[in-house]
């Protein structure tokens, strides 16, 4: 008879075969009786399989695996608005289905809004796009005289040999492609968000008592720190990031009124969004307000002037009200989040760059609460 005992927080099993006949030495009938134990831990090779498997899955299955993650952020960041709800004697499948039609009517509107100024960005959209194309024109003739230069002072026995044609790339396609994903993959998410995140506020209770059941006794206390302070620090981070991302919108609209920007509410919507992206941000936001002002301003000045004003907003969202509103919840180094953009964007385009930051914060948080992994979540936090 053997049992196998889990040691807690590690990875490791030990298997113990009480009372087994064991002999020492030469072989003799006389025999004596212990317990054995032998101890399995997975080497470097099975850790490295392992991760490898994790990545195909979230590489390959990232429509599941991104509205799952969505579901969760979002479930964490309404849970407040349906227990309070509950408090006032309104029950909590009623109170999560409140709280989910007064949010959806909330984006709804915003929509509406940002739609309605899109149609007429649209209109006009041939003005703009006939600037862009007169600019990029430019840069492909200087380009050219670039590419003449070059080829006029190489040697002589390299001007003779045959040129490899390329096929046309098609970068903007592409891009769209991997950032957005399929209709399919939108689609998915669209459709069974609400669900799940109806669900999981719904029956909060049920889930979080089957959650603790995975797990041993003896670490559901260290599973339930670790679960509510990853609660804490989403809450925190979301709502930092909404009332950060209004207040960068508003000021935008505000600084692009003020310049006579063409289109300043539809422009400081995208550029407040854009400030959100954590570094990349402080240049993504300069984007939109630069395609418009191609059709209005012929000198660099005013490119000059946006720049600048919306660098300073950026730096001032990240660096006076982010750790004003979230604090040292999500307690993460410059290294730490530049990396987890470039990963994540890369597995996931635009969506990943949108939940890098709340995943390595869950990731540090369980590290920090694993034995064995401390210094992981140490250099993360840094």
């Amino acid at each position: 008879m053997s049992s196998t005992v889990s040691q807690p927080c590690r990875s490791e099993q030990v298997v113990v075969y009480p009372c087994a006949r064991v002999c020492y030495g030469e072989l003799t009938p006389i025999m004596q009786d212990e317990d054995i134990k032998f101890t399995s831990r997975p080497n470097s090779s099975q850790r490295i399989i392992a991760l490898g498997i994790v990545f195909a899955f979230l590489y390959f299955a990232s429509s599941v695996v991104v509205t799952l993650f969505l579901a969760v952020l979002l479930a964490y960041f309404l849970d407040p608005f349906v227990e309070f709800l509950e408090r006032v004697h309104v029950p909590r499948a009623l109170g999560a289905l409140l709280v989910l039609l007064a949010v959806t009517s909330l984006i709804g509107g915003l929509s509406y809004l940002v739609v309605e100024r899109a149609d007429q960005f649209l209109a006009d959209w041939p003005r703009y796009s006939a600037v862009l194309r007169h600019a990029a024109t430019a840069f492909d003739r200087k380009l050219a005289t670039v590419e003449k230069q070059v080829e006029s002072i190489a040697p002589e026995e390299e001007r003779g040999r045959p040129t490899v044609q390329v096929a046309e790339s098609r970068p903007v396609r592409d891009l769209l492609f991997r950032s957005v994903g399929s209709l399919y993959s939108i689609l998915l998410v669209a459709t069974f968000l609400p669900f799940l995140v109806f669900f999981m506020l719904a029956a909060k209770q049920s889930i979080w008592r089957a959650t603790m059941e995975l797990f041993p006794a003896g670490n559901r206390t260290m599973v339930k720190k670790a679960l509510d302070q990853v609660g804490v620090m989403l809450r925190s981070y979301l709502a930092g990031n909404a009332l950060v991302a209004l207040i960068l919108m508003l000021a935008s609209w505000a600084f692009f009124l003020m310049i006579h920007l063409d289109y300043p509410f539809l422009t400081g919507c995208v550029s407040g969004l854009l400030n959100l992206v954590p570094y990349l941000g402080a240049v993504l936001t300069w984007l939109p307000p630069f395609v418009i002002g191609m059709a209005q301003w012929k000198t660099i000045g005013p490119y000059v002037g946006i720049a600048a004003m919306l660098s300073v907003f950026h730096l001032i969202g990240f660096n006076v009200l982010m750790p004003a509103i979230v604090g040292r919840r999500v307690h993460l180094n410059a290294l730490a989040v530049t990396i987890a953009l470039l990963f994540w964007g890369w597995l996931w385009g635009a969506m990943g760059l949108i939940l890098a930051i709340p995943i390595t914060a869950v990731i540090k948080v369980i590290c920090d609460h694993v034995d064995g992994w401390e210094p992981a979540g140490h250099w993360l936090g840094g």
